[in-house]
């Protein structure tokens, strides 16, 4: 490997991130002079835009016939989304969440998550089963459409009018956006088949599989826009787009990423064993648990967030000494089976059990 390759990834991994920001920033300033209300395009534009780097690099991926680079750069980002970010951002401020998260976006989120597995279980996702999960990113997007024009939380439309809403302006305006979406996605595509090319020829070169390439550089890389848009949204205090735009990136990465790169597979999407075996599982355990972490207060925090993070690093740490196969990884397993797992099961349970007491003596 040399100095140019690791070069070229980077630049691909620049020009994804500045083309997913120019795309949604362009489209976000058109929707918006077109009529299109602030909310539905932070659950649509910004939530879909951010998650565009995931698009380019699982297609370009898919279509090469790096199934590995394509399921991993799926599932770590998904592992990314949660553990990473929620856990960054409630560090930062405490997430308080609306009772939909709650009871509509985080089950359909867990969901989707087993839908996924059980289509990966026999070690292939043909074409049939990807346009079901194409076809559940069409109904999702159209049912939040619909139900954004329901809402009624004003603190929650006061987010996305102050995140969202422009002023008009004259035809100038109206060129430089077009000009940054066109350039916007002309970034995505050259950068994803930079960074998909010397993805493969770095793993080559330490030794790596594709599927741990893709779960951890190429998955951390691609989640860029997330880390942007839910920490400066914490940080601003608007903390239902922090946590809404990691929800609905997982979501539109398993329907929309995952099945759009199946589809374009020429013979479907072959998932390894170690997927199949570990990392789906990972997946499903992190969703699941957000459930109750959000149930307790309905919100995210800060010591929450933390355990968060902590099992991010543990995640990627499993799987930097189990590519190495290092003498400390039965040391490591044992320690997460038998203690650190344990004992954040029974936090959650006792904190649920808790919230579960208050409602009762609140009737």
């Amino acid at each position: 490997m040399t100095i140019l390759t690791i070069f070229l990834f980077l630049l691909g991994l620049g020009l994804l991130t500045l083309g997913a920001e120019w795309m949604v920033r362009g489209a976000s300033h058109l929707a918006a002079r077109l009529g299109v209300s602030p909310l539905i395009i932070g659950l649509t534009v910004v939530a879909f835009g951010t998650s565009s780097p995931e698009m380019a690099v699982s297609v370009q991926s898919a279509l090469l016939g790096r199934a590995d680079i394509t399921v991993g750069n799926v599932v770590g980002s998904n592992i990314f989304n949660i553990l990473f970010i929620l856990g960054i951002s409630a560090a930062i401020t405490p997430l308080v969440v609306r009772r939909q998260l709650i009871y509509l976006d985080v089950p359909i989120m867990i969901g989707v998550s087993f839908l996924a597995y059980g289509m990966a279980l026999d070690g292939q996702m043909v074409r049939w089963e990807a346009a079901l999960l194409f076809l559940g990113i069409l109904s999702y997007t159209a049912f939040s459409i619909y139900q954004s024009r329901k809402e009624q939380d004003v603190a929650v439309q006061k987010e996305y009018l102050q995140e969202f809403a422009f002023q008009e302006s004259g035809w100038k305006t109206w060129a430089i956006n077009i000009a940054l979406l066109a350039v916007g996605f002309l970034f995505l595509v050259y950068g994803s088949n930079l960074l998909v090319e010397n993805a493969a020829a770095i793993a080559r070169w330490l030794g790596l599989s594709e599927l741990i390439i893709g779960l951890t550089i190429v998955a951390a890389g691609t989640s860029m826009p997330e880390v942007a848009t839910s920490v400066v949204a914490a940080i601003k205090g608007e903390r239902d787009i922090a946590v809404g735009n990691a929800i609905g990136s997982n979501i539109f990465n398993l329907l929309a990423v995952l099945g759009l790169g199946g589809m374009v597979a020429p013979n479907g999407l072959l998932v390894s064993d170690a997927a199949i075996g570990f990392d789906f599982p990972v997946m499903i355990a992190v969703a699941v648990i957000t459930l109750p972490i959000l149930f307790t207060d309905r919100q995210i925090s800060r010591w929450e967030g933390g355990i968060l993070f902590a099992y991010y690093v543990a995640y990627t740490a499993y799987l930097i000494l189990q590519a190495s196969q290092h003498d400390a990884l039965p040391i490591f397993n044992q320690i997460m089976l038998w203690g650190v797992i344990p004992l954040t099961l029974l936090t959650v349970l006792l904190d649920v059990m808790v919230e579960f007491y208050k409602a009762r003596q609140a009737t």
